[in-house]
């Protein structure tokens, strides 16, 4: 048996209707019924009989905080993909950030031991890696600084990949993932997917700077390639293409029919944006949608060297023209 935790999410539905289309027994824990249409959502993505391979999963509600319920879930599995976290750039959400993730994770790795778990899956961030040096690209290496002006998302994942090495110095056998922007279709709301409907909106600006994108279908077989290996106590970076946002936000509009943006974002106009977003918080209290992290990554230059999983598996990427090809064609079939 496979237990999936996140199975609601982006990755998590791409993952189990995987794991499930190939015949595999899998267990899914979910929070929240109404996230369930998101993983139908997933599926309809590949196939007309949503159904039925939706009820071949084995549903369990539980909550990676509530351990009881945690450990009911974890009767009778070899193998745990820990996919579930929770995303914000948010400032004043760091501390459900802390529980969610750091806490969270060590929930699932304490459990992993104590029922004798074959293998950990545990999907990280490239949130956790350091900056480049001299020009050179950023790989699994490359040191991040605990220190610096980190965001505190990318906290709160480099504690939980704290939690998943310790439990390799108890006798658990672990890969860990670090994917960045993930393309994929299904779910609108939020992520990439998102980024899709924002296109199809309209996007009058871009940035200077840059990001590591991949395919969703990419992470889902790498992840499977590796917990089916050999492979143990290692992480991955995943990364298929680095792209300037410049191109990125061009070639989603232009995928949903939209015109692409012409209008450079100056770092000025990015400053005080972030600061009336601050401003508009206070007053009416919605989520933030930009921190003063995410406008300075935002304007940040990084690139990315896939190298390592490429060689380890002999792995060759889908193309990230192909991948946004996909998901706006899904996009538009289901937004209309």
């Amino acid at each position: 048996m496979i237990l999936v935790t996140g199975s609601t999410g982006l990755l998590g539905g791409h993952l189990i209707y995987e794991l499930v289309a190939k015949g595999e027994k899998v267990r899914a824990i979910y929070r929240n019924e109404s996230k369930l249409k998101n993983v139908r959502s997933v599926f309809s993505c590949y196939t007309d009989d949503v159904e039925d391979l939706f009820n071949k999963i084995e549903w369990f509600k539980a909550d990676i905080l509530d351990i009881p319920a945690l450990t009911e879930a974890f009767k009778d599995v070899s193998y745990v993909y820990h996919c579930a976290a929770f995303v914000s750039f948010e400032p004043d959400k760091y501390h459900l950030l802390r529980r969610t993730n750091i806490e969270g994770t060590a929930n699932i790795v304490n459990i992993c031991l104590a029922t004798n778990i074959k293998k950990l899956c545990y999907v990280s961030s490239i949130a956790t890696l350091g900056k480049e040096l001299n020009n050179k690209p950023i790989t699994e290496t490359t040191q991040w600084n605990p220190d610096g002006d980190n965001n505190v998302y990318a906290i709160t994942k480099y504690g939980a990949e704290m939690e998943v090495w310790r439990a390799t110095q108890e006798g658990l056998d672990v890969v860990i993932v670090k994917p960045g922007v993930i393309i994929g279709s299904g779910i609108w709301r939020y992520g990439s997917g998102n980024l899709f409907k924002r296109a199809y909106k309209g996007i009058k600006f871009y940035t200077n700077g840059s990001v590591g994108l991949i395919d969703v279908a990419d992470v889902v077989s790498i992840m499977i390639k590796l917990m089916n290996s050999n492979i143990k106590n290692e992480s991955f970076l995943l990364v298929a293409e680095n792209w300037n946002y410049k191109q990125f936000l061009e070639s989603l509009s232009l995928s949903v029919k939209r015109h692409p943006p012409k209008k450079l974002a100056s770092p000025v106009l990015l400053q005080i944006a972030w600061r009336l977003d601050w401003l508009k918080h206070k007053i009416t209290g919605q989520r933030r949608q930009l921190t003063r992290h995410l406008v300075n990554s935002l304007q940040t230059k990084r690139a990315y060297n896939n190298h390592k999983v490429k060689d380890r598996l002999n792995y060759n990427f889908n193309s990230i023209e192909s991948a946004i090809s996909k998901v706006a064609a899904d996009y538009l079939k289901q937004a209309e």
